[in-house]
């Protein structure tokens, strides 16, 4: 399907600089952009390959003012990475959904599928399920006994939802993706470790997205809470009866031990590592591989293990840089001050 730049500047709110029947049916990154696709310019390093893209439309600025003549058209807008999102998401929409129930799939008798239901083979549906109106169950996914899956959720192949847990609307759960396995719960005795059982479920709510290979899993008692718009990466595990608040974003392999709470707009990059029974503040940001072991503030940021303020990590790896050469100028002074103390006794 192919889009003129008028028909998609109509759409974006946008403004054409060129030609205004330029046409594209696909994407492309502006370095290696060619005729018939679509890019965009956020990124200032990005500037000189406007130049000499092949590319046949480039979203801009519409503070973007060209050094040179720019061979494609542009259209101009208030944030080009945006306008992209809202074009890309169009296009992923106009691509043919999956219909209909394969004939190898497992569904019980007494599970509930809505209308426009998509369920691949070898996929299973236990007992008293409830799948709501235009969801997508990819092959060789588990949907446990009285599993809950809002309307327009996707599950990818093998995903595996263990049973009672729920999951909202318009959801999206990638390849691997567990909920629901059995909380990290052993009581040490004197002959080993007893398993506690964990009766608790897993709640995911409305338009959360979820990478693939990330575990989520089920409380001991109660609900481990995954709260609407949070968006996590791949490989992150999230321990029992833990809560993370709505639009949170958490980057790959980070882990957040048990009963944890996390507010909302948080934002954590890869590899963090949060201790178990502390609460997260609100907008709280985290650098990649952070630590955090004890409570924080809402608003704040922090980096390193164990964390510490934004501005005190920043000190502190100047300091590191200089240790070598302040650990040379201690010794020398020690090797002084102990020349100046035998002459003093002499």
């Amino acid at each position: 399907m192919e889009f003129t730049a008028k028909q998609i500047a109509m759409f974006i709110g946008g403004e054409v600089a060129g030609d205004d029947n330029a046409a594209v049916s696909t994407f492309s990154k502006i370095e290696e952009g060619r005729p018939g696709s679509l890019t965009f310019l956020s990124n200032p390093k990005y500037t000189n390959y406007i130049y000499e893209t092949e590319a046949s439309i480039v979203l801009v600025a519409k503070s973007f003012v060209p050094e040179h003549p720019v061979k494609a058209t542009l259209i101009r807008v208030d944030d080009p990475y945006d306008s992209l999102a809202r074009l890309m998401t169009l296009y992923e929409s106009s691509k043919p959904r999956k219909h209909g129930v394969h004939s190898l799939a497992f569904i019980s008798p007494s599970a509930k599928l809505s209308k426009d239901v998509y369920v691949g083979p070898f996929a299973c549906i236990g007992d008293g399920a409830v799948i709501g109106d235009g969801v997508r169950i990819y092959p060789h996914c588990h949907v446990g006994d009285n599993v809950e899956l809002g309307d327009g959720t996707t599950l990818y192949a093998n995903v595996c939802v263990y049973d009672g847990c729920r999951i909202g609307r318009n959801c999206t759960l990638h390849s691997g993706v567990v909920i629901g396995a059995d909380g990290f719960g052993f009581a040490p005795t004197s002959t080993g470790y007893e398993k506690i059982p964990q009766i608790g479920n897993v709640v995911i709510e409305d338009n959360v997205e979820i990478g693939a290979n990330t575990c989520v899993d089920r409380a001991t008692m109660g609900s481990t809470v995954v709260r609407h718009g949070v968006k996590l990466d791949n490989l992150i595990q999230v321990a029992h009866n833990d809560e993370i608040g709505a639009h949170t974003v958490i980057a790959a392999q980070s882990g957040i031990a048990g009963s944890t709470k996390i507010g909302e707009w948080c934002r954590f990059g890869g590899q963090v590592g949060i201790a178990g029974h502390i609460t997260i503040g609100d907008r709280v940001n985290a650098g990649a591989q952070t630590g955090v072991p004890s409570h924080v503030a809402d608003g704040a940021t922090i980096m390193g293990t164990p964390a510490v303020s934004y501005m005190d990590f920043l000190k502190i790896s100047v300091v590191q840089k200089r240790l070598p050469a302040m650990l040379k100028r201690l010794e020398a002074l020690e090797g002084e001050l102990k020349t100046l103390k035998e002459s003093l006794n002499k």
